[in-house]
């Protein structure tokens, strides 16, 4: 099979396409034929390895100390069909459109992946295309986990952070979609991009510094990790909510003790995948009620440039990868 691979860590420059064993599933796994998968930021940080110290050495210790060996495909979504099933695996069958998050060790991006019954996998609706579906996973889920978390209610006022990525697309909508009055904040070539989504107000991060303005809000959601903590708390009100969806040991220290010693919240907490909330979300997308941002659609030849788009920070929503069929 084709697979996208890195070989060792680094520069964009390192991935290449190789012709690889087709995987063969364990009695609790499922062999999935790929059809699409996406390029996320999560997947360049991995290539690079350009993590915060505290958390780089015990996933080096996964991943392959001095090179990938463990993890060598990058992706984490993908939507497809089932070629092979394990004697263990109940709930489906070859030939079934699924999608769903792969977990570690990854490899969405491939002909081929074998995915655990363990792992959030769901039957892909008719109406929903493969290229929409991949897109799901990873920005929809955590989207909807971190969205949860900031208790929003009709009249809400919530600010995102990082609002035009796979994650932030999606939360943007569903903040509106569950009454929120929603202001998204990125760069300012995403402006549009996020009005379309349905944000009431955008903020140029490049002209504007959130934190510094008068306004204040009852959730903050920070999708990159990026903003002044104690800036954010300014902008809270009294009982706000402040949700880092991208959080640094030092944030994750001082959100303790703000919680303890203030009204104001701080949480911080990774997304548990559930199969319940990806049929939540395709059926949000059926009824019209969602939208998956596509913004680019490269070929699996093409890792190197969706790399670099995602890298540099160009995509607007989700960058899907389209895998060859034979």
């Amino acid at each position: 099979m084709k697979a996208a691979v890195f070989p060792r860590y680094g520069p964009i420059e390192v991935l290449e396409v190789r012709e690889l064993p087709k995987p063969s599933p364990r009695s609790t796994e499922i062999l999935i034929k790929v059809c699409y998968s996406t390029v996320i930021a999560g997947d360049c940080e991995l290539r690079s390895f350009s993590f915060p110290w505290w958390f780089w050495l015990p996933l080096r210790l996964y991943t392959g100390l001095f090179r990938p060996s463990r993890v060598k495909i990058p992706g984490q979504e993908f939507s497809g069909e089932v070629e092979t099933v394990g004697n263990e695996v109940n709930g489906f069958k070859p030939g079934d459109q699924v999608f769903g998050a792969t977990g570690p060790p990854f490899s969405g991006n491939a002909e081929y992946v074998c995915v655990s019954k363990t792992r959030a996998l769901a039957l892909k609706p008719a109406a929903l295309s493969h290229d929409v579906a991949a897109t799901i996973p990873t920005g929809g889920l955590n989207a909807l986990h971190y969205v949860r978390m900031a208790e929003l209610k009709p009249g809400s006022r919530i600010l995102i952070n990082g609002a035009c990525g796979n994650i932030g697309s999606f939360a943007v909508q569903l903040a509106k979609f569950f009454g929120a009055e929603v202001t998204a904040v990125d760069a300012h070539e995403k402006l549009d991009a996020l009005r379309g989504m349905g944000a009431d107000h955008v903020i140029d991060y490049k002209r504007e510094d959130f934190t510094k303005s008068e306004r204040t809000y009852d959730a903050i959601l920070d999708v990159v990790g990026k903003a002044s903590f104690s800036g954010c708390l300014r902008r809270l009100t009294p009982k706000g909510r402040l949700v880092i969806a991208n959080p640094n040991l030092r944030s994750i220290l001082r959100g303790k003790w703000v919680s303890i010693k203030s009204d104001k919240k701080v949480r911080v907490q990774f997304a548990d995948y559930k199969v319940e909330d990806l049929e939540y979300l395709s059926g949000l997308i059926e009824k019209g009620e969602l939208r998956a941002i596509i913004d680019q659609t490269f070929e699996l030849s093409q890792i190197q440039e969706a790399h670099r788009y995602v890298e540099e920070d160009h995509k607007k929503g989700n960058v899907v990868l389209r895998i060859p069929t034979g």
